[in-house]
């Protein structure tokens, strides 16, 4: 196990050191940034890859680049029953950490450092994440700290949980703990040595370059033979041939559950020698340190890419919600007026205010005697023309909530035949978005009320130039206001929307009704529009609480490169100085 030489950058006072401690800082940002909520297919992948080099980035390699000279991290992991907690203790010389009885067994992770050593361990130090304490616990979030003489200065020791543990906390916690290590001390048994999960975690290890040492354990001597030939011959087809291969032989424990001394002397005297030798201990930790970042920047690329159709993906979605609510806001513009609303209660209170055949038969008399007509129609009728102002409110509520409905269903429908689009609609959210909002029938009233307050300005203004008595005013402006309201709502093709306009032309003249009824939709159409556009926020709203940043995976790629540029700066530095 020859570490390589080192680079320049791996020396944290130097200026090279500050730049890639830079470049790491920013690369974390970038993947902490490039989130993938969207249940594509093939997300899992690059999800797990992202979640797993930021707890590398934060737990092992920006510390570790802070700290080089740290003592070295070695983290003692493997497969269930394979005695790890066991060896720990026996390479103490005291029980530090608790073998399990039951599997799986469920505790925090144990270190275990020399008394001298204990600086480097604090919480803003290796796994920061990890809360310590000083006594054993069930949680996983937590890390014991034992401080023991034992243990030579500049190594410590971790009892990792086992890789291939039945709980899922258990085997998320190792694999952090073999993340964060400078070497893996891997035990294994002859029962369990070529199952595939511990050689998952063996795999990453010959990718990252780690240094690792095999622990051969519980095996009984005339089995050693066989069983170490063939593991030999594993470890060299997967890249880690050089690793030192220890055997323990298969024994009975102490009553304070520890292995002979001899059964482990070799182990502890090759950590004893690494102890010793400052320069063979830090090419360890240079060697792992280089091998991860490179290991970590050749799989950004993939998580870049899957970004990129998490962002397309948003894209179509916004697409399909914005086209389902266009699409039913032409349509409610449209329904306001074409007469659709002239039926039931509001046109009832309609015919009522105006008395339909009789004021239409009179329509056809003289203008004066008409003036009069309406005069005596309107003066006495006040609450009929409320009545007809409130059916007018009514119809358009009524119009706004099912065009709103039938908008939200197009948009469910538009998402659930995108293949991220079903994920988005589960649950108490994706329901309340596929339904219109709770706010939408008071946003309603207050845009039809203001609607027909301007109606009934656009009467008082164009009523002040009219050489009318003052009385007609009085009593004629709600009047006509509510008949400028049906004949907005209705494109002439009903006999009530016709008696509105004659109404109304009998008053003002054909001209300016002309133009009070273009001026009466463009108030109505954009209120109308602007209540299904806050219905469309929500979902723009919802795609925008995923935070799928459009720049991230370029923004990855260049945090990726800058890391590059620092790793191979100094050599491409000297070439270019030499031409």
């Amino acid at each position: 196990m020859t570490p390589s030489s080192p680079s320049l950058w791996l020396d944290e006072s130097s200026s090279e050191g500050v730049r890639m401690v830079t470049a790491l800082v920013r690369l974390r940002g970038a993947l902490q940034a490039a989130v993938l909520p969207l249940d594509l297919d093939g997300v899992e992948g690059p999800r797990g890859v992202r979640r797993e080099l930021v707890d590398q980035l934060e737990d092992y390699v920006i510390p570790r680049m802070t700290t080089l000279e740290a003592p070295m991290l070695v983290v003692v992991g493997g497969s269930t029953g394979a005695g790890k907690s066991t060896l720990v203790n026996s390479l103490v010389g005291r029980r530090v950490t608790e073998p399990g009885v039951l599997r799986p067994t469920t505790r925090s992770a144990v270190l275990v450092h020399h008394p001298d050593d204990a600086e480097w361990f604090g919480q803003d130090r290796l796994l920061p994440d990890l809360r310590r304490v000083d006594a054993p616990t069930n949680d996983h979030g937590a890390l014991q700290l034992v401080a023991d003489d034992s243990v030579p200065a500049g190594i410590a020791i971790i009892d990792a949980p086992d890789v291939d543990s039945v709980e899922k906390t258990n085997r998320a916690l190792a694999a952090q703990l073999l993340a964060a290590a400078d070497m893996w001390l891997f035990v294994t048994s002859a029962a369990r040595y070529a199952d595939q999960v511990p050689w998952e975690h063996l795999k990453q290890a010959a990718a990252r370059s780690i240094a690792v040492a095999i622990v051969l354990d519980r095996t009984a001597p005339d089995a050693v033979p066989t069983v170490s030939t063939h593991l030999a011959r594993m470890l060299a087809s997967r890249g880690l041939k050089d690793s030192p291969l220890f055997v323990v032989h298969e024994g009975e424990v102490s009553d304070e559950g520890l292995l002979p001394a001899a059964d482990v002397a070799d182990i502890r005297g090759w950590l004893d020698s690494l102890a010793r030798d400052a320069d063979a201990r830090g090419g360890v930790v240079r060697q792992t340190m280089e091998g991860t970042v490179r290991a970590l920047t050749r799989q950004l690329h993939p998580v870049a890419d899957a970004v990129d159709r998490q962002v397309a993906a948003v894209a179509e979605l916004r697409e399909g919600a914005a086209a389902a609510f266009d699409a039913s806001a032409d349509e409610l513009v449209t329904a306001a007026g074409d007469g659709t609303l002239l039926r039931g209660d509001l046109l009832a209170r309609w015919e009522e205010f105006v008395g339909t055949g009789e004021l239409l038969r009179t329509l056809e008399d003289k203008v004066g005697w008409l003036r009069e007509r309406l005069v005596s129609a309107v003066k006495g009728k006040p609450q009929q023309a409320e009545r007809v102002t409130v059916a007018v409110e009514s119809a358009l509520e009524s119009l706004v909530l099912a065009h709103a409905e039938l908008a939200a269903g197009r948009a469910a429908q538009a998402w659930a035949a995108h293949p991220a689009g079903e994920g988005l609609l589960a649950g108490e959210d994706g329901a309340r978005l596929a339904r219109p909002s709770t706010e939408l029938r008071r946003a309603c009233e207050r845009a039809v009320r203001d609607w027909q307050a301007e109606v009934t300005e656009l009467i008082r203004a164009e009523g002040a130039d009219k050489r009318t008595s003052a009385r007609f005013l009085v009593y004629g402006v709600q009047g006509l206001s509510v008949a400028l309201m049906v004949l907005s709502l209705d494109n002439g093709s009903t006999e009530s929307a016709t008696l509105g306009r004659r109404l109304l032309e009998a008053v003002f003249g054909a001209p300016a009704v002309e133009e009070l009824e273009r001026r009466s939709r463009e108030a109505l159409a954009p209120r109308l529009r602007a209540l299904l556009e806050a219905e469309a926020l929500r979902w723009q709203e919802h795609l925008d609480s995923l935070g799928v940043d459009p720049d991230a995976a370029e923004q990855l790629r260049q945090a990726t490169r800058r890391v590059d540029d620092v790793r191979f700066g100094p050599a491409t530095r000297g070439t270019d100085a030499g031409d």
